[in-house]
């Protein structure tokens, strides 16, 4: 299972087509907020990605344009996988992910999804996938923009920054 991670768009349409176009395959898109306007978009123009596209409210974004827009998200995955999702405003994830890890466990994922920061990590702590792909717009970490691809697969877990 091929899913794609994207976050803090904050207007730039143009990347997101191009992750969208790259990764026809996958089984499922996450973007995890601050892109309100092209996610609204992109759902008008390409109406197939219905229920195969999540959306995350960010802390720029207003709700008004996508309803039903979540702040959270967790998926249960093949082979035992699951997902925690969030911007990560809320868990101040700019000053570490420790609150945003306690979550997760809580919640019995092994993966964690954040963005917000607009800067780009992948590492593996105490059980836990951590995984931010960065901006697709307007990255802080003076490398281009970013997403993230996780293959789910019967032998584990297998995450991949790319950038654009």
């Amino acid at each position: 299972m091929k899913i794609v991670v994207m976050s803090d768009s904050h207007g730039d349409r143009r990347n997101v087509e191009k992750i969208l176009s790259k990764h026809d395959d996958a089984a499922m898109f996450i973007h995890l907020g601050d892109g309100e306007r092209e996610m609204h978009a992109l759902l008008l123009s390409r109406p197939q990605l219905n229920g195969c596209l999540h959306y995350l409210q960010g802390n720029c974004d207003s709700g008004f344009l996508i309803s039903g827009t979540r702040s959270e998200l967790i998926l249960t995955l093949p082979y035992g996988h699951r997902i925690f999702a969030a911007h990560g405003h809320s868990y101040q994830v700019k000053f570490g992910t420790g609150r945003i890890r306690q979550e997760a466990k809580a919640n019995n994922a092994d993966i964690v999804l954040y963005g917000h920061t607009h800067v780009r990590e992948c590492s593996y702590d105490n059980g836990i996938y951590i995984i931010n792909p960065g901006s697709v717009g307007y990255p802080r970490d003076g490398k281009p923009p970013c997403y993230a691809v996780i293959d789910i697969s019967e032998s584990g877990v297998m995450p991949n920054l790319i950038a654009l």
